[in-house]
């Protein structure tokens, strides 16, 4: 099965992440082919490989995360020559995100649907170790280690008892709990419940708090 990840933020938001690349010929690019994908209001299987095809062609000369994601997402949902209901609704919804059209499919995850701590703290960088989940809308993985790394913090690849910081990537959906990158957020709520002094924050507070 596909991973269920819904790119809804708005091109504000992807803006602000992407300050370099916004103006990159591919992004425009794939905004006209968004609209024209579009236009008659819903996806169907031949328009779906179609985007599949650009995706493959423009990923290997990008590092950008909304290209080479989407990509991963569409090729999964298509791996078995078929496109339901339910994934092109997926797709419709995050084309519409894309071309900056608003859209009440697949809703970014709220705020009060996650265990983000509230008020979320101020953020101390150095020496404090990280972990990311979820998809960011920063950058890739490794993008997102050497900025943390840049600012004199550790990563870590689990949740454990000496984790400072775990942070939600801005693509995670409503059903978080049942996704994989979950049993992660899961973990840090126990941990957290249980008085190890670990915080949840959103990507989008720990950008800002980094000043990026």
């Amino acid at each position: 099965m596909h991973k269920n990840f819904q790119y809804t933020e708005s091109l504000s938001l992807f803006r602000k992440f992407n300050r370099k690349s916004i103006d990159d010929r591919q992004i425009d690019t794939l905004i006209g082919l968004s609209k024209g994908l579009l236009a008659d209001g819903k996806v169907d299987l031949s328009e779906a490989e179609v985007l599949l095809n650009w995706l493959a062609q423009n990923r290997a000369n990008t590092e950008n995360p909304v290209i080479r994601n989407l990509f991963e997402v569409v090729d999964s949902m298509l791996a078995d020559g078929v496109l339901d209901p339910d994934e092109s609704a997926e797709i419709s919804s995050v084309l519409r995100k894309i071309t900056g059209e608003d859209s009440a499919l697949g809703e970014v995850a709220k705020s009060t649907t996650l265990p983000l701590d509230d008020p979320a703290p101020e953020i101390i960088f150095p020496d404090r170790v990280f972990l990311f989940t979820g998809t960011c809308c920063f950058g890739t993985r490794k993008q997102c280690h050497e900025a943390l790394e840049s600012l004199g913090s550790q990563t870590s690849t689990n949740v454990t008892k000496s984790l400072d910081y775990l942070v939600i990537g801005t693509y995670v959906t409503d059903a978080w709990a049942h996704e994989t990158f979950g049993r992660k957020i899961e973990k840090a709520m126990q941990y957290r419940n249980n008085g190890i002094p670990l915080v949840i924050v959103s990507e989008e507070h720990w950008a800002e708090c980094a000043g990026f």
